[in-house]
Formats: C-alpha cells, structure tokens, sequence
C-alpha cells in the first residue's frame, strides 16, 4: 500500500517501521527491496516471500516431511518444474537438514547456480546430498516425497505459452508417480494450476 521500494524508499518505510513494531514481516517481490528494508531496520525482518526466495514455506514444508518421517535426513525429496524462489529455498532447507534433494528442471529453467553453488557447500557439513536431473521420471526414482509447483509464477504470464511447452513430461500425475517409490508423497505450496503441473484432483490423490 505505500508503494515499498518506488513511492517510498524502503529504507525510510523500515526506520519508521522500526519505531512501531517488534518485527516486520516483508512480503515483496524485488530481493533487494528486502534487503533494502533489512539494511535499515533496528528489529528483525523476516523474509515471507521475494522473487529469490520463499523461506517460510520451506520451513513449513521441512515441518511437513519430519512429521512424516521423523528424521530429515531419511527424507529424498525431489523437486519437479521451474527452480523458483520455492525451488531454491527448499535446496538450502533440505541442504541444511541433511537431507537428499534433487531437482528436475528444463534447459533454461535450473535453480540459480549460486543456490546450487551455497546448497552444496552446507551439504558438505550435514552429509546432504543436491542432484540435478534433466528427466524427471528418473529423478524420482528413489523419491519419498515429490514436490512441485506452478510452472508460471507471479509477473511471468507473458512466458505461459512457451513455459507450457518447456515444461511438457514434468507434470505430476500417476504415470509418473509409478516411477517413484510405492509410498512417495506428493507436496505442492499452492495453488495449482490444474491441467498443468499437476491434473485436477491430484490434491485429493490417497499419495497427496
């Protein structure tokens, strides 16, 4: 509503903030816009969503998969689609947790390399693994969760047409579940765009 970051510096939005409030919880798009409010701020700043990364839903998700598994490290979870803001945070959460992780993306459409570059260096602390697949019935071979999300995110949708064809053989449906373990779990943050990454009911699906 104040126009963070164009009508109004978000520096000067975070000092006035900071008088306010205990904590500030910044949803925006532009990462540096984030960063701006933080570098100024005097109380914490937590990141509820940028165009870079999504860290409250990978912690949401990591939640998910240790009530279900009980350790994260016994938890191979693949990612299937665009390597997103979703896609990356969840690297670095899965990496920090020492679990497996790999993701299965099209040619043009990889986590960003520095992700990948930061995932691998705490997986070399926590004994986490980071793979990368081009086909994604082979990434989820030995997968016991199968995460995916939309194709075309928020400020894409003059990409949709040519995402959509990009991104043909990534859906998550029941042919390609069978190619995953026989008790894998589907995860996706919402919402679906059905008919794409995933086919209508796959929400209501015994494996969701």
């Amino acid at each position: 509503e104040v126009g963070l970051g164009y009508r109004e510096p978000a520096e000067d939005v975070a000092r006035v903030v900071s008088r306010m409030a205990d904590v500030a919880i910044v949803r925006t798009f532009a990462q540096a816009t984030l960063e701006d409010f933080a570098s100024c701020a005097t109380i914490p700043v937590v990141n509820a969503l940028t165009d870079n990364e999504h860290p409250c839903q990978a912690l949401a998700d990591l939640l998910t998969i240790k009530e279900i598994v009980g350790n994260l490290k016994a938890a191979r979870v693949v990612y299937l689609g665009d390597g997103n803001n979703v896609a990356s945070s969840l690297a670095l959460a899965l990496a920090s947790s020492g679990a497996r992780y790999s993701v299965a993306s099209p040619d043009g459409y990889d986590i960003p390399r520095s992700v990948i570059t930061l995932a691998e260096q705490l997986a070399l602390k926590t004994g986490a693994s980071i793979n990368e697949y081009r086909d994604a019935k082979e990434a989820v071979q030995d997968a016991n969760f199968v995460y995916t999300d939309v194709w075309t995110s928020m400020g894409q949708e003059a990409e949709s047409a040519a995402r959509l064809k990009a991104f043909e053989g990534f859906q998550v449906n029941d042919d390609l579940l069978r190619h995953a373990k026989p008790n894998a779990l589907v995860m996706h943050d919402m919402p679906v765009h059905y008919g794409e990454e995933m086919p209508p009911g796959m929400l209501d699906h015994p494996q969701s």
